[in-house]
């Protein structure tokens, strides 16, 4: 794998230390740690996203999704039992597992349901009204110069 010097782009920008943080954590990732379990995201919508996570084997009190800084973060974790049975080839991984996942600005977690081994975790993205777009309405100087004067 490369390794990347990133050090020129902090010298550079200003503003953009969390585009670095993402950066840095990607390219430092371990890929074989990021394999299990398998998932998908979907865009369902035009503020709608939708991650779905093969979970067989794990019931709903053994899984944890948390919301943290930017972050959704969904662990598993299979509760101890004591096996009655010999078994003799285990196909079914039910390890304990932690899957991070980066949230863009003002995306959050609205639902999370698990149907056929699948997790479905709904995000919407709710743009706050200060930052939505804006018309601005063009007038005339006279306009303005009556106005005032009216005043």
């Amino acid at each position: 794998m490369r390794t990347f010097d990133l050090a020129p782009l902090y010298r550079s920008t200003v503003g953009f230390d969390r585009l670095a943080a993402i950066l840095d954590q990607v390219t430092s990732a371990d890929v074989a740690q990021n394999t299990y379990p398998p998932y998908n995201i979907e865009k369902t919508g035009e503020n709608a996203y939708r991650i779905t996570l093969a979970v067989a084997g794990f019931g709903d009190d053994e899984l944890s999704i948390e919301a943290k800084d930017g972050q959704l973060v969904v662990s598993g974790r299979k509760a101890e039992t004591e096996e009655k049975s010999t078994v003799l080839h285990r196909g079914i991984a039910t390890r304990a597992f932690e899957r991070r996942f980066q949230l863009a600005d003002h995306v959050r977690a609205v639902d999370a349901v698990t149907e056929n081994g699948l997790l479905h975790v709904d995000l919407v993205r709710e743009v706050p009204e200060a930052l939505k777009p804006r018309k601005i309405e063009i007038s005339s100087a006279r306009a303005i110069e009556s106005q005032v004067a009216t005043a």
